[in-house]
């Protein structure tokens, strides 16, 4: 996987850039959590609820003919929860407050999605290269 502090270094960038951000994770397509700037004990079962939420997603896209998930979008009556994939393995999990510039958190998971990918997938190819 890539180095921890690669993948914290991109939530950070993400931050930055999304002032009202108020929790992000990179979430395996097992739930594991990979990185978080998330806060509290809750990183691990948002983790994992994330996984199943975009494994839902994707059988309703498939019901629906839509091809293949980028992201979902949740507005609660506190914020909005949106998740971007991130590869073929991972999700991108963002919570945000209610004022959030939808659009601009759109781009910027974009970004750090296709980021995160990109970490992940060069740190898979380092890996498969240092086996025998």
């Amino acid at each position: 996987m890539a180095a921890q502090a690669e993948l914290s270094g991109e939530l950070g960038r993400l931050r930055a850039a999304v002032p009202q951000l108020t929790g992000a994770l990179v979430v395996g397509s097992d739930g594991k959590v990979l990185a978080e700037d998330f806060g509290g004990e809750q990183a691990p079962r948002a983790g994992s609820r994330t996984a199943d939420s975009l494994a839902t997603a994707l059988r309703l896209a498939e019901a629906a003919a839509l091809g293949g998930v980028q992201e979902f979008l949740i507005r609660g009556d506190q914020g909005w929860l949106a998740a971007r994939t991130a590869g073929d393995s991972a999700v991108l999990m963002l919570v945000t407050e209610p004022r959030t510039n939808i659009g601009r958190l759109r781009l910027e998971a974009d970004w750090s999605g296709a980021r995160i990918a990109e970490l992940l997938d060069g740190a898979l190819e380092r890996l498969e290269k240092t086996r025998p």
